[in-house]
Parts: C-alpha cells; sequence; structure tokens
C-alpha cells in the first residue's frame, strides 16, 4: 500500500522535473531533457506525454513548450504541496487509533 504511493511520488517528482526543464529551456527535445536528467528516453517521454495530457505543455518541432496553462498550474503547486504533505503528516497510526471508537 505504502510502495504504491512512494512509486507515485517517484513519478510525480519526475515529471515535475521535466515540467521545469521545459519552463527553463522551452523548446526542448528529449534527448536534451534526458542527457540533463539522467532519466532514461521512455521515462522522459511518458513525463511529457502526462504534462501534454494535463495541457501544461505542448509539442513543437522544436521540442516541448509550456502552454498558457502552465504558469497558473505552477503558481497553484506549492499550496497544494503543503496540502498533501499537511494531509499525509496526520496520517499516523497515532492519530488513527486515538479518532477510532
Amino acid at each position: 500500500m505504502i510502495d504504491r504511493l512512494e512509486q507515485e511520488i517517484d513519478m510525480l517528482d519526475r515529471h515535475l522535473e521535466v515540467l521545469e526543464k521545459v519552463i527553463d529551456n522551452e523548446p526542448i527535445g528529449i534527448v536534451k531533457m534526458s542527457n540533463e536528467t539522467g532519466h532514461p528516453h521512455h521515462k522522459i517521454r511518458y513525463s511529457l506525454r502526462v504534462l501534454e495530457e494535463a495541457s501544461l505543455i505542448e509539442p513543437t518541432s522544436q521540442g516541448a513548450a509550456t502552454t498558457d496553462e502552465t504558469s497558473e498550474f505552477v503558481a497553484g503547486l506549492d499550496g497544494r504541496i503543503d496540502d498533501i504533505t499537511t494531509t499525509v503528516e496526520e496520517m499516523t497510526i497515532e492519530n488513527t487509533v486515538e479518532s477510532s471508537p
């Protein structure tokens, strides 16, 4: 159960790293991004597809570029991560046991 959460967090971290590379270097291609991040091409390609499906990037002939929705997403990201962090911090065995009838 926790293993899956860890895997999802690792994948989200990679997606955000790829998005940051696009923001900082747009347009940027898979090969350059793979070389700079150390992630294999297929993982970069998957992250780009996820980001494109979320309308955060778009493909161009020169590589991935941001969209109009990227800056709004980035602006709200820290708050969303803080909310998730708070939720996870509240998920302890002690809190679960204390709140049980």
